[in-house]
């Protein structure tokens, strides 16, 4: 499931999740397309962004 799978089965907007992971919406966007690979994420804002879509598994932000 990919990051917009995600983030839609929670119920959020783009800028609700890139709030609740301490990025831009812009930011969090260029994640969402594929524009800046998700392997380039700093660990920091890979948790957060875990924890904000409830993912326990790291391993899941980086499945298609």
């Amino acid at each position: 499931m990919g990051l917009r799978e995600l983030r839609t089965a929670r119920h959020l907007t783009q800028t609700e999740l890139a709030s609740q992971a301490g990025m831009s919406q812009g930011n969090y966007a260029d994640y969402e397309r594929g524009d800046r690979p998700i392997t380039n994420m700093t660990l920091g804002k890979a948790l957060k962004l875990a924890d904000a879509l409830k993912v326990k598994d790291l391993r899941k932000l980086l499945d298609d």
